[in-house]
């Protein structure tokens, strides 16, 4: 895709609708202009995180939506929420092998938001019932974020899972 095309600033203007549309809850608009954008311009991969968004939450098409991310992160992989949003997606569907090493990966992606990394990893570990690394995770999530109602979050988190292990433990 030439970045300096015309089409390319009108493929830009489409997706910041669709995703202004996605925010006021039009999912069946913002779907039908990233369809469009996709049928289009078939390299344009924040497109495709999007999809894969609505795929993964709105439809829970979960094939569909890992098709969606995976296009997106070769034809977009600086744009960042694909990064977070795969990882949830890896996670709902327990792929915790490849969801470390992609987490692994992200960690090292500029831009990529280290909190949200981080939670996920936090997530995993206590799906897992791995709760020491759960806490250390979260503690790392905290490290790298810079709002209170996201540390008060990851606070509640690590307190749940040290409820889970007194649970286990008794």
């Amino acid at each position: 895709m030439n970045n300096h095309s015309e089409d390319y600033y009108e493929f830009d203007r489409l997706f910041f609708k669709a995703d202004n549309d996605i925010k006021d809850g039009l999912i069946a608009e913002a779907f039908d202009t990233l369809q469009y954008i996709v049928e289009q311009e078939p390299e344009y991969g924040k497109a495709y995180n999007h999809l894969g968004w609505i795929y993964e939450t709105k439809y829970k098409k979960y094939p569909t939506a890992e098709e969606c991310y995976k296009l997106a992160l070769r034809y977009a992989p600086e744009y960042t929420a694909t990064y977070v949003n795969y990882s949830i997606l890896l996670s709902t569907l327990e792929k915790y092998d490849e969801l470390t090493e992609f987490l692994q990966k992200s960690l090292t992606v500029a831009g990529v938001n280290k909190s949200k990394v981080w939670n996920e990893y936090g997530i995993m570990y206590e799906m897992r019932g791995m709760y020491p690394e759960g806490i250390e995770a979260y503690k790392k999530a905290i490290q790298y974020c810079i709002s209170d109602e996201e540390i008060d979050r990851f606070e509640k988190s690590i307190h749940r899972i040290r409820k889970k292990q007194n649970i286990a433990n008794l």
